[in-house]
């Protein structure tokens, strides 16, 4: 082959090593040329199978392989043309350690990509199937086994490079203490996510509110740093993670069921069908399908209240959903009406007795002091 390339590059009128340099990187181009072709073929093909896996393989070795063609083709060039020219020069262990280097970053670009296309294969499955996830703990071990892999890929790379990791550990101690007190509000955040990630008192798409600051709405997205959470009035809040270990937070995603709690008053004049009107609402709270009465259920004559007589009605929805649940609380009240408008009862308002005997005696009695009041 050696004697070919020299051969012709007489016959061309050109140095054997610049045709074979030149031959190197057509090479080169032309592998990354077919292997675009191959990979692209391959992306649609699996695009149209029923599992989003393959996809993850395609995306992962879609770019990391086109880089590494490149750059050993380079390398292999380069180590053609040093012995010839001072222009272009590289010791051999330099190319060495360039191409190890090569290797290694595609390595790593290549594993930091699977994995991401793995999250992602793995969250469009579970979706497909309306199976039941937990999409914070994907994205967080998501995210560690990113970490992992530069990490990794860093360590490595200091390696070739033959530079002592002993001096960086020595000088991250000593740096660590002031990149600590500089980025200490980093750091509580970053642990605030990582206690939020291994107690999991919420995950992305629940409903929290916390009573001690004016924090309520739908988790989105929950970061290292800080946690999105959108408003019911669509306004994003980016809650940095550190709260949440100084306050009080509440999940009503996380409840079983939703309670109706209200006091219904009659009119005084209306007594005589309190207990009848009480054991028909009873009676009907217990019959209804949308109310759970194997939870706390209560239906008592509650008060004697400044202008009604009260009724309490303490009861559970078997829905948790927000607009269910109004319309059955909704269903609930109506049907309450409904009976004591059937006993001839009527809902108390807020009412005022004026004595009109009292007050005409009251002022006959003032005349008649006007009347003998001396002139």
């Amino acid at each position: 082959m050696t004697e070919y390339i020299d051969r012709l590059g007489g016959l061309i009128g050109i140095p054997a090593w610049v045709l074979q340099a030149f031959l190197i990187i057509l090479a080169a181009l032309l592998l990354e040329f077919l292997y675009r072709n191959f990979i692209g073929r391959l992306e649609r093909y699996a695009e149209k199978t029923r599992h989003h896996w393959d996809n993850a393989l395609v995306y992962a070795g879609k770019r990391p392989i086109s880089l590494l063609i490149w750059w050993q083709g380079m390398v292999m060039a380069a180590r053609v043309m040093t012995p010839h020219t001072e222009f272009i020069y590289f010791s051999s262990d330099f190319l060495n350690a360039l191409q190890q280097l090569g290797l290694v970053v595609a390595a790593t670009w290549l594993l930091f990509r699977l994995t991401t296309g793995f999250e992602r294969a793995y969250i469009e499955e579970r979706r497909k199937r309306n199976l039941e996830f937990d999409i914070t703990t994907v994205s967080v071990l998501g995210r560690i086994v990113r970490i992992a892999v530069m990490l990794t890929g860093a360590l490595t790379i200091l390696s070739i490079l033959e530079i002592p990791i002993s001096g960086f550990l020595a000088a991250g101690g000593v740096g660590g203490i002031a990149v600590g007190l500089a980025a200490r509000d980093l750091l509580a955040n970053f642990f605030g996510g990582f206690m939020v990630f291994m107690d999991r008192p919420f995950s992305v798409g629940d409903w929290v509110r916390s009573p001690d600051q004016e924090i309520e709405g739908t988790v989105e997205k929950i970061g290292w740093r800080m946690t999105t959470i959108r408003k019911f009035d669509k306004r994003p809040i980016y809650v940095p993670n550190a709260t949440f270990t100084t306050i009080t937070l509440e999940n009503p995603s996380r409840m079983t069921h939703r309670r109706i709690f209200e006091h219904i008053g009659i009119r005084y004049d209306d007594q005589q069908v309190i207990r009848p009107v009480v054991d028909d609402i009873r009676a009907m709270i217990m019959a209804h399908e949308d109310l759970d009465t194997s939870q706390t259920t209560m239906v008592q004559f509650d008060l004697y209240g400044p202008h009604s007589l009260d009724i309490m009605v303490y009861c559970f929805t078997r829905t948790t959903v927000w607009t269910t649940y109004h319309a059955v609380r909704e269903d609930v009240l109506l049907k309450i009406g409904d009976i004591i408008a059937g006993h001839g009862a009527e809902i108390a308002f807020p009412t005022r007795t004026l004595k009109l005997e009292q007050a005409e005696s009251m002022a006959r009695e003032q005349r008649l002091e006007d009347q003998h009041a001396p002139a």
